[in-house]
C-alpha cells in the first residue's frame, strides 16, 4: 500500500472517490418523509468515547434482525425496501454495474477469467442467525479490513470508532474494553524500544487480530498496542517506526515452530516485525522491496507469507526471514492471506478480485482461482476443521467455498455496505460480519447447518 494510497484521517474511506458507496444511495433512494433507521451522519474524528450507549430496549426492537424475522421475510439488515425506490433486486442490478473497483494496477480480466473456476452458488452451509445494529463496525483506511476477530461462538471483537467493542451473542449487549481516544499508558514499560511515547492517545485503528486471551491492534500512525482481553489496562503500546508512511497494515497472533506466543507486525515501510510476548520485545524484524500489506504464518509456525505492494506474493523463512518461494499469477497488490489448517495450502487475495490457492509442495503454479462478484478480495478466512474457505470483498458479498468439494460449491452471503472484517468462531460453528455503513452499519452472526436437527438445535 504505496503513500499514494494512503488518506489520512478517520473514517478516509469514504473519501475515496474512486469507489461508490451504498450510503450515498440510500438517501437518493429513500422517500423525503421517511426516517431511515440508524445513524444519519458519520462520526469524524470527533473524540467521542464510543456510540453503543443508546436505550438499548428501544434500539434493538427497532435495528435488530432475528432468524425468525428474516424467515417471515424481512430484510436481514432491517433495510426497508417497500419504502424505497426500487426493489431489492433492482438496486443489486444497479449496484453491480456501477460498483468501480480500485486497482493500482491496471490489467486486462479476459484472460483471468478463463483461469476462474466455475462455482456452483446456492449453497447454505451457515443459516443466518440475528443482525444487531447495536454495535457497528467502522473501518479507518478503504483497503485494511481486517477489523473484526471472533474468540468463541458467542464472544466478537470489532473496531466501532475510536473503540474496540464486545458483542455477545447470548447477552445481546456491547460493552467497550478499549477506548484509543484516550491516553493509553502501557502496563508493561519495556527500555531502549524505537520512539516509545509515555503514552499513545487518539490512534486510528487500521487493523487487529484476537487470539485466546490476547487482542492485538496495529494503528495509522505505525502504533503497536497489545492488550489482555480479561486484565485491566494495556499491557504494552509503543510506535514501531518512525517512517513517515508508517501505517500497520496487519497484526497476527501465532505460535511459532517452538510453541511460544509472537504476535507479528506488517507496515507500509516494508517490514515484518516479530514480537515476544514475554516483555514484547522484537525478537525479529525482515525486511521487503515493497511495502507489506499483510502477511500470515503458517500453523507449524514455519512458514511466513508476506503480500504487499506487488502482484506476487512471497514465501519466506519464519525464523530467518529468507525467500524461499515466489508466488507469480495475481495481477495486483495484494491485501489477505489465510493458511488451511493442514498446512498445505495457501490462500492469497488481490485487488485484482481473486484468490489463488497454492499447494506449497508446488509453488510453481496456483491449482485454483476463485473470483469475486465486484472488487478486490479483502478478507480470508478458513475455518478450523478446514472445511470451509470464506472470503469477502470490499463491499456487499462474502463467499463460503466447500474445501472438500474442491471449491466449486459455494454460498454467497449478499448483503449492502462496506465489509470491515469476517470471523469464524474457533470451534467453526458461527461467522460473523462486520458491515461498515452509516446507517445500517451491524454485527451478521451466521450458524454452521447440521444436517443432524438435533445438532441445530442445541447451537
Amino acid at each position: 500500500m504505496g503513500p499514494d494510497t494512503v488518506i489520512p484521517g478517520i473514517m478516509a474511506h469514504f473519501y475515496n472517490d474512486d469507489l461508490e458507496y451504498i450510503v450515498d444511495d440510500y438517501y437518493d433512494m429513500v422517500e423525503s418523509d421517511d426516517e431511515p433507521v440508524g445513524d444519519t451522519e458519520i462520526q469524524r474524528d470527533s473524540g467521542f468515547d464510543s456510540d453503543f450507549e443508546d436505550d438499548f430496549e428501544q434500539s434493538k426492537q427497532k435495528s435488530d434482525t432475528s432468524a425468525l424475522e428474516a424467515r417471515n421475510g424481512k430484510d436481514i439488515q432491517g433495510i426497508p425496501w417497500e419504502r424505497l425506490n426500487f426493489s431489492r433486486d433492482k438496486y443489486r442490478e444497479t449496484r453491480l454495474k456501477q460498483y468501480k473497483n480500485y486497482e493500482s494496477l491496471s490489467h486486462s480480466r479476459t484472460e483471468l477469467n478463463k483461469e476462474c473456476l466455475q462455482v456452483e452458488k446456492g449453497e447454505t452451509f451457515y443459516d443466518f442467525q440475528f443482525n444487531t445494529r447495536i454495535v457497528k463496525s467502522t473501518i479507518v483506511h478503504f483497503q485494511l479490513r481486517n477489523l473484526l476477530w471472533a474468540t468463541s461462538k458467542h464472544d466478537v471483537y470489532l473496531m466501532q470508532n475510536f473503540s474496540v467493542m464486545h458483542w455477545s451473542s447470548i447477552l445481546r449487549r456491547g460493552e467497550e474494553v478499549l477506548n484509543v481516544a484516550k491516553p493509553i499508558i502501557p502496563t508493561l514499560k519495556q527500555p531502549g524500544l524505537l520512539s516509545q511515547p509515555p503514552s499513545l492517545s487518539r490512534v486510528q485503528i487500521s487493523t487487529m487480530a484476537v487470539r485466546g486471551n490476547l487482542m492485538v491492534a496495529g494503528g495509522f500512525q505505525g502504533e503497536l498496542i497489545c492488550k489482555y482481553v480479561n486484565q485491566p489496562g494495556v499491557a504494552f503500546c509503543c510506535k514501531i517506526t518512525t517512517d513517515e508512511n508508517a501505517i500497520t497494515n496487519a497484526v497476527d497472533v501465532f505460535h511459532n515452530s517452538n510453541g511460544a506466543l509472537r504476535v507479528m507486525t506488517a507496515n507500509n515501510d516494508a517490514q515484518v516485525r516479530i514480537f515476544d510476548t514475554a516483555k514484547f520485545a522484537c525478537a525479529n524484524c525482515f525486511s521487503f522491496e515493497w511495502s507489506v500489506n499483510n502477511a500470515s504464518v503458517s500453523p507449524d509456525g514455519k512458514l511466513l507469507a508476506v503480500l504487499g505492494d506487488s502482484a506476487d506474493c512471497l514465501i519466506a523463512d519464519a525464523q530467518s526471514g529468507k525467500v524461499t518461494g515466489n508466488l507469480k499469477g495475481h495481477l495486483d497488490y495484494c491485501f489477505s492471506s489465510a493458511w488451511h489448517p493442514d498446512g498445505r495450502i495457501l490462500a492469497t487475495g488481490s485487488q485484482d478480485t481473486t484468490c489463488r490457492l497454492w499447494d506449497i509442495r508446488n509453488l510453481s503454479k496456483s491449482f485454483a482461482v476463485l473470483k469475486g462478484n465486484m472488487g478486490a478480495i479483502r478478507a480470508l478466512k478458513f475455518t478450523s476443521d478446514g472445511r470451509f474457505l470464506a472470503m469477502a470483498e470490499p463491499a456487499d458479498f462474502v463467499h463460503v467455498f466447500d474445501t472438500e468439494a474442491g471449491y466449486v460449491k459455494s454460498q454467497e452471503i449478499d448483503l449492502f455496505g462496506e465489509i470491515a472484517g469476517i470471523s469464524f468462531s474457533p470451534d467453526a460453528e458461527a461467522l460473523f460480519v462486520g458491515v461498515a455503513d452509516r446507517t445500517y452499519g451491524s454485527l451478521l452472526e451466521f450458524k454452521r447447518k447440521h444436517h443432524n436437527q438435533y445438532l441445530d438445535s442445541i447451537f
